[in-house]
Order: C-alpha cells, then sequence, then structure tokens
C-alpha cells in the first residue's frame, strides 16, 4: 500500500477568506463543491490544504485525509486492527471511494482514493 498525499481538513465557517489568506503564502484553488474546497501549491501539487463548513455525507468531520493506491485493502487491514471505522466504506459521487477510521488520538482520518 502506498500513500500518495496526506492533507489536513480546517473545519472553518471563513472558507473565502482562508482561500484569500493562503492564497498569499502561493496556494490556489484545485476543488471547490461548496462544502469543502482544496488549495494546492501550483509548484508541488500534493502540498494541500482543504477548508470544511460540513461533511455533506458523513456524520462528522475529519481531521485529516490520507489518499492510498487501494483504499479497500487499508480498509480491511484496519477493520481486521479493531481500529474504529466512523464512517463505512463507500463510493462518493465526486469520484472517490473513501471511510472514515479513529486513529489511536482520537483524530477522524478520512483514507480515500480516487475511482
Amino acid at each position: 500500500m502506498a500513500v500518495r498525499r496526506v492533507v489536513p481538513n480546517v473545519q472553518s465557517q471563513a472558507v473565502p477568506e482562508s482561500r484569500d489568506f493562503y492564497g498569499l503564502l502561493g496556494f490556489e484553488e484545485v476543488m471547490n463543491h461548496g462544502w469543502i474546497m482544496t488549495l494546492a501549491s501550483p509548484t508541488t501539487p500534493t502540498a494541500q490544504i482543504s477548508f470544511m463548513a460540513e461533511d455533506r455525507t458523513a456524520p462528522v468531520l475529519p481531521d485529516l485525509s490520507v489518499e492510498v493506491d487501494d483504499v479497500d485493502a487499508v480498509h480491511a487491514a484496519l477493520r481486521d486492527s479493531g481500529a474504529e471505522i466512523v464512517h463505512p466504506l463507500q463510493d462518493e459521487e465526486w469520484g472517490v471511494r473513501r471511510f472514515f477510521v479513529r486513529d489511536p488520538n482520537g483524530r477522524v482520518v478520512n483514507v480515500l482514493g480516487h475511482r
């Protein structure tokens, strides 16, 4: 299994203001679904940060997202380890397959793969 990127998810009610502020640091908007916006470095596209007002299909907001090459294998490994699956593995309409798991620190991790 390989990690493709790790993205901190900031809970925010100031998404446009965050875009403007982080734009001054060199980030550019690469995704905006209205409830989540992701900014990335134009020179290092995997350097990203997301701002979320809510999660449209999950009961909690994740603290960070980890994109992996095989989300089904990671889900099986974490489930078999006894980790708490907070949100079930499912395909989302915006082109990702994902699930949420709680880490040993109580943080919620959105584990995803692009379809």
